[in-house]
């Protein structure tokens, strides 16, 4: 048995893929998925806020790519938003301050649902969370998990729209996070009864140090037959990736900046 490390590759199948938008930009993707089963789930990533750092490659999505096709039978779609780079590549267009970005997330939607993807999740990430509030209530989607919420571009209207439609809604939220933190997002997600609000101790925006956490409560909304929390050994086969690329990226401060 090795211990799975930040840097921990896990078997899957993996595959590049290019997301095509209503109004003509290609974006840059990738798809894992589980090393031989068929997916239980689908998890698509929105990531954080660009312009402050956030890619496809930010750390929690990074590591979810590595581990949950093998841990937790998840297919894990990943892409960049519209102007947005990362080692991955560059997606077209630029940055649409949450307007445009709409058919990014659709353009997410209808390539798993014509791939034939199951249970469809959007998984948010700070900016991510305001795209899945606001673009992510599909019939196509099961439900969403929030990480880190700012409630920053979403508005009353969104948190009603979930509301009404009944789909699952996780919300996890550090103790210590610089914009929302657990009892002011307790009283801004009372909008949705039935929301489930995850309060994290100790955690903050970026979930430094807590991506075990972050990932084992992704698992338990997405494919709650698995086992938690996930193992942190791994007996079988494991690559070692090279993150210096992302070095100077995952530490970056791509908060939300308040208006």
């Amino acid at each position: 048995m090795a211990k799975i490390r930040g840097n921990s590759i896990l078997p899957a199948r993996r595959e590049p893929i290019t997301l095509h938008t209503a109004d003509g930009l290609s974006l840059v993707g990738e798809l894992a998925l589980p090393p031989e089963n068929d997916p239980v789930a689908t998890m698509v990533c929105l990531h954080p806020l660009p312009t402050h750092g956030g890619m496809m490659d930010s750390q929690v999505f990074r590591k979810a790519s590595y581990r949950l096709p093998a841990l937790a039978d998840l297919a894990v779609l990943r892409f960049n938003t519209r102007g947005t780079s990362s080692v991955q590549g560059t997606s077209e267009g630029s940055f649409d301050g949450a307007v445009g970005e709409r058919y990014d997330v659709a353009a997410a939607i209808e390539y798993a649902e014509f791939h034939d993807l199951p249970s469809i999740w959007l998984v948010g990430w700070s900016f991510g969370t305001d795209l899945t509030l606001m673009y992510g209530c599909d019939p196509g989607v099961a439900g969403a998990v929030l990480l880190s919420p700012p409630l920053r571009f979403s508005e009353e209207k969104d948190l009603k729209e979930w509301a009404e439609s009944g789909k699952p809604l996780k919300v996890v939220v550090p103790e210590h996070d610089d914009y929302l933190k657990p009892p002011e997002a307790e009283e801004r997600f009372a909008a949705v009864p039935h929301a489930e609000l995850v309060a994290v101790e100790g955690a903050k925006h970026l979930w430094v140090g807590d991506t075990e956490r972050v990932l084992d409560e992704i698992v338990a909304a997405l494919n709650p037959e698995v086992s938690l929390p996930l193992p942190r050994e791994w007996d079988g086969p494991m690559e070692t990736a090279d993150t210096s690329a992302y070095a100077d990226r995952t530490t970056a401060v791509f908060k939300d900046k308040p208006r």
